[in-house]
């Protein structure tokens, strides 16, 4: 393994109602093996207070900054998965100085009206504090056919209570940020090596928006990988050699 001080840096842009530790913690031993790794989570995310009023994309953004320059790093990559990719696109654009790569995980430019409508019940069930109803959303939306069917009924029903009783405090406003963000403009300003990584059964995020972003950055590699939204759920392994694979 080589020495921390030569390892490149890493940054985490993690997705709506996720977490640093949620969505990348299968993969970040592996992943920590070649990089210096640097997160912070979203406001009411990990231990981060809830924000006061609506998220913006730009306080994400700043966010990451903040910790790349707390943590001494001027250059890194960004990987962004979901809400992340979007975070991560934002950040490019606004430091093109400072990003050497891009790895962009089930992202989207834009929500369009089919996401969107899918967003608001999201958002809707988190608001309605009723955790049977959110996990079974978030199950059917996550998980593919099959990781579905490969639970008994009893592992499907606990999955349920697991998943519609660890939402992150701020999960409804990291949701509506989804529902009105838009970086369509900001992909022709990426003028960096940039994979985009698209789960084939992507319910919540469809691999059509994936391809919309591939096809927006000049140059962008498209990859896809087998399974629903969550590859740390579900392939961890594949994807964090996809990581650790085209991030320079």
């Amino acid at each position: 393994m080589p020495d921390a001080d030569s390892r490149p840096f890493l940054l985490l842009a993690h997705g709506a109602g996720g977490s640093i530790a949620a969505n990348y913690g299968p993969v970040t031993e592996r992943l920590s093996r070649r990089y210096t790794l640097i997160g912070a989570d979203y406001p009411g995310s990990g231990d981060a207070p809830r924000a006061a009023g609506p998220l913006e994309l730009d306080a994400l953004a700043d966010r990451l900054t903040a910790a790349a320059d707390a943590a001494g790093a001027r250059r890194f990559a960004v990987s962004g998965y979901s809400l992340g990719g979007a975070v991560a696109i934002r950040l490019a654009a606004r430091h093109p100085e400072r990003v050497t790569s891009l790895v962009l995980t089930a992202p989207f430019a834009r929500a369009d009206a089919q996401m969107r409508l899918t967003a608001r019940l999201w958002r809707t069930l988190v608001e309605a504090g009723d955790p049977d109803p959110l996990g079974r959303f978030l199950l059917a939306h996550g998980l593919s056919p099959a990781a579905l069917d490969a639970l008994d009924p009893a592992g499907l029903e606990e999955a349920v209570k697991e998943a519609g009783t660890g939402a992150p405090e701020g999960t409804a406003q990291q949701v509506e940020l989804v529902e009105r963000l838009d970086v369509t403009a900001e992909l022709a300003r990426i003028d960096v090596p940039t994979l985009v990584v698209s789960p084939a059964e992507d319910a919540l995020v469809p691999p059509r928006l994936h391809r919309a972003v591939a096809a927006g950055i000049r140059g962008a590699r498209l990859v896809g990988i087998p399974g629903g939204h969550l590859p740390f759920a579900e392939h961890p392994d594949r994807w964090a050699a996809l990581l650790t694979g085209s991030v320079e």
